[in-house]
């Protein structure tokens, strides 16, 4: 009987020593997944994340975001990743469908994914709604759902559609007469005319003239007569009294806004032709509509956009503030063209990525990090600051905006631009403004 039990404890022994070294091996190795660990984001020093864009699609594309979400990765992970966490960056084409985005969101619900950041989509209640059930945070999205200003798992670093749209109109309103505003014929852009009037009020002026685009049309050249009509001197004012401002040659000044995403070329191609009398009114846009690389590729200097006025929610592409984003561009997008560092996808998802370290980073020395986790951290933490890209950002309870359907607006700023000698440049006399007490005033969509 000794010698039986001197065996069987041997026989543990041994079985419990090959045990354990299978189990270092497989530590070293870095198969299968700890208990506390992200899943099958690749253990415990992984963090697994999101970004989504529509491509290849028949309205607006943003591959410029993804391409800048991967480039953060190869940069950050170069570094030796973010508190000691490798980052792993998935990206999904939204397509600009519903159907795509509610796709999007299920891939980072399997994948395990903590957040999802820097991504874009007009779909808000297709990919919002699976990423609540799981309590994934959604991280500086581009802003054109409302969604985005309305889930508690919503964190936005800019003020979307809605101050572009009220910076809009407080840029017009300071320079013309009457505003025409062409728009997608879509449930986002409805909201489009009660934001941009909101600006426009505010600066003692009419209502702009409310013209409807499909968004995937290729001739617009029925919104472009409608608008030049609308804007022209002799046209009535909707909702008030023109102001009658004079512009350099002493005569009336009609404006036209198109925000039209990709379309917004399209727009403006037909537009010209349709002024045959060489009217030329001023004419608006936003960043997203318009951008650096449009205006180089439609002539430069003599681009139908020269001269035209442009609501951002950043600083101007050239100000040293975005040195660190381009050089992670020039070292680590890999020659890819579609990421540019003029856009303002690509500026937006590089914010959220900002957010996203600096809150890894208050995360303490092996405390867990998860979606809900990184949410708590979210709702509770001090401001968190984008290198002078936006004001801090915070999400607090005390830091909701009593803006009617965007209470979650917790930045408000804009910043005004024209387009001179080909290049956007800030417009002379005009500081940046926060349009959030213009929009407070604004009627619901």
């Amino acid at each position: 009987m000794t010698t039986r039990r001197r065996a069987a404890t041997l026989s543990r022994t041994l079985l419990a020593r090959t045990a354990a070294t299978a189990l270092g091996a497989c530590l070293v190795a870095g198969c299968g997944v700890l208990p506390g660990g992200s899943g099958g984001s690749g253990g415990t020093d992984t963090l697994t994340v999101m970004t989504f864009a529509p491509q290849d699609s028949n309205a607006t594309n943003m591959p410029g975001m993804p391409g800048v979400a991967k480039a953060y990765e190869r940069w950050i992970n170069a570094k030796g990743g973010i508190n000691g966490h490798k980052l792993r960056v998935l990206t999904c084409n939204e397509h600009n469908t519903p159907t795509g985005a509610a796709d999007c969101a299920r891939k980072a619900i399997a994948e395990k994914a903590v957040a999802v950041i820097g991504s874009y989509s007009q779909h808000g209640r297709a990919f919002m709604a699976p990423l609540e059930a799981e309590g994934i945070p959604f991280i500086g999205g581009y802003g054109v759902s409302s969604e985005e200003f309305q889930s508690p798992l919503s964190y936005p670093v800019n003020g979307g559609q809605p101050v572009l749209l009220a910076g809009a109109g407080h840029q017009l309103g300071r320079a013309c007469a009457k505003v025409a505003l062409v728009r997608p014929d879509t449930l986002a852009g409805d909201a489009l005319p009660l934001q941009l009037n909101a600006g426009l009020k505010a600066n003692q002026m009419g209502e702009a003239s409310d013209i409807r685009a499909a968004e995937d049309s290729s001739d617009l050249s029925a919104q472009a007569r409608e608008a030049l009509a609308d804007s022209s001197p002799g046209a009535p004012v909707k909702g008030g009294v023109s102001s009658a401002k004079d512009g350099k040659d002493g005569k009336e000044k009609g404006c036209v806004a198109a925000v039209l995403g990709a379309r917004t070329e399209t727009f403006f191609d037909a537009f010209r032709r349709a002024d045959a009398q060489n009217r030329k009114p001023q004419i608006s846009s936003v960043l997203g509509s318009v951008s650096q690389s449009l205006v180089d590729r439609t002539g430069g200097k003599e681009s139908p956009f020269e001269g035209a006025y442009v609501t951002s929610w950043y600083p101007v592409g050239t100000d040293p503030l975005w040195a660190p984003m381009r050089r992670v561009i020039s070292e680590y997008a890999f020659g890819d063209n579609a990421v540019d560092p003029d856009d303002s996808g690509a500026q937006t998802t590089w914010i959220a990525y900002t957010v996203f370290n600096e809150t890894v980073k208050r995360f303490k020395s092996g405390e867990q990090i998860t979606a809900r986790g990184l949410s708590r951290k979210l709702n509770q933490s001090e401001p968190v600051k984008t290198g002078g890209l936006t004001p801090d950002l915070s999400w607090r309870y005390q830091d909701m905006r009593a803006v009617a359907g965007f209470p979650r607006i917790v930045n408000g700023r804009v910043t005004f631009q024209i387009v001179e000698q080909g290049r956007l440049v800030a417009q002379q006399g005009e500081q940046s403004l926060d349009m959030t007490k213009t929009l407070e005033q604004a009627p619901r969509a």
